[in-house]
């Protein structure tokens, strides 16, 4: 313990926040982290070109171009990432081995090598998503919604065979896998029939959750969107939609921090949502003006969704994940920083003494609430950051193991 950490708990102490017990609770708050951020959103399956409003800018060498390095990176990735870690899979990440099989009969042993990779990692748990883009079968924009009853059904099946690998998942892992349903259906221009398409993803829904599957071990969830790349007049599967559908079948609502307005925020949507649903799941990115998936940094946004979850007791009720990629930069930094700057939202949340906060707003103190919240803004947050990150073993500086990896690994992939 450094002199410096000891300084810094005793003025945490004054404040009423036992910082031990706030490392302690970090170490056991799991965060997702996605798979694709280490190969441009490519997938192993073949699928297609990045397609269905999706993109990734640059062309930093490097890139993962098979399992293998993909494996090598994350693991490389997550060993300088502290706390507890998931592991995000899209269906495109399956297994084939030659095998001819397309995304409607994925099945569960297409991903055991994940599980086995999981495990060898000591992770709590694999999260999972159909993937409905960057595919023959997203005909005209279109896949759960489209008026084609083939593409419709298509994508139904798909997602039918997910659930079934999600159970699988929850089964080996020991924890329930989050399964998040994302589509890109939309127009680029004002339609002219903006209920039916939604009637048609209503029905695809109904029949996808018709499939029998056990509730404690999968958390389905729908992740809207306000608009997307080649979609900017109308999306399908809206908030409003997805809002409405999870409330009335059960479901999780997907709270994805690049998908509304910039002058929205989903901190304030995480406690509107406490208050109807159970279980509210998160992508955590960083939205810049349009485009919604740049690495997420330890900013203002970021520490609002992390105060959000731990003043609301709700560290076990919100599923933090993360979703963002980037192929400008260092993939792994952009993984670690990412990952790392989710950690620093929700210790800086966890050292702040919310009862007082919440006494002086019911007691309608509105002075010393603006008062106590500044303070908290230059207490000795570092000092107790860099104490968690020595108790995990790690360093603040991850550049520099990174760098090494990159002169001695990734340099090699042209």
């Amino acid at each position: 313990m450094s002199e410096i950490y000891k300084l810094a708990k005793e003025q945490y102490a004054a404040y009423g926040i036992d910082t031990e017990a706030a490392i302690a609770k970090l170490e056991r708050i799991p965060v997702s982290v996605h798979c694709w951020q280490g190969d441009d959103v490519i997938g192993l399956d073949g699928g297609g070109a990045l397609s269905g409003g999706i993109q990734t800018t640059g062309n930093y060498p490097g890139r993962a171009r098979n399992f293998e390095e993909l494996k090598a990176d994350i693991k490389k990735a997550f060993s300088l990432m502290p706390g507890t870690k998931r592991l995000n899979l899209h269906a495109s990440y399956a297994i084939l081995s030659g095998e001819e099989v397309d995304r409607d009969a994925y099945r569960p042993e297409h991903f055991a090598p994940w599980v086995k990779f999981a495990k060898e990692l000591g992770l709590a748990g694999i999260d999972f998503n159909p993937t409905m883009f960057s595919h023959k079968m997203v005909k005209d924009g279109l896949t759960l919604s489209s008026p084609d009853e083939t593409v419709r059904k298509f994508w139904v099946e798909h997602c039918k065979a997910c659930i079934k690998i999600s159970e699988y998942l929850a089964d080996e892992m020991g924890t329930p896998t989050m399964m998040n349903i994302w589509i890109p259906d939309g127009y680029k221009d004002v339609p002219a029939d903006r209920l039916t398409p939604r009637l048609r993803l209503k029905k695809s829904l109904d029949e996808i959750l018709a499939i029998k599957y056990d509730k404690s071990k999968v958390i389905v969830a729908v992740e809207s969107k306000v608009f997307g790349i080649g979609v900017e007049s109308y999306t399908v599967g809206s908030n409003e939609f997805y809002q409405n559908y999870a409330a009335k079948n059960d479901i999780c609502c997907l709270l994805d921090n690049g998908h509304y307005h910039p002058l929205e925020y989903v901190s304030d949507k995480i406690p509107a949502l406490l208050a109807f649903y159970d279980k509210v799941a998160l992508h955590v990115t960083r939205g810049v003006r349009w485009d919604s998936d740049h690495v997420v940094l330890f900013e203002d946004e970021l520490k609002e969704i992390a105060k959000e979850i731990v003043r609301n007791d709700a560290t076990e009720k919100v599923l933090i994940g993360l979703d963002y990629f980037d192929a400008s930069i260092n993939r792994l930094s952009a993984w670690v920083t990412g990952q790392r700057a989710m950690q620093k939202a929700l210790l800086f949340a966890l050292l702040i003494n919310h009862d007082e906060l919440k006494k002086l707003q019911k007691d309608a103190d509105f002075t010393a609430l603006m008062v106590k919240q500044e303070e908290y803004k230059t207490l000795p947050f570092g000092a107790v950051w860099q104490e968690y990150l020595e108790r995990q073993g790690l360093k603040e500086d991850y550049l520099t193991t990174i760098r090494e990896y990159e002169s001695e690994i990734l340099k090699e992939r042209v």
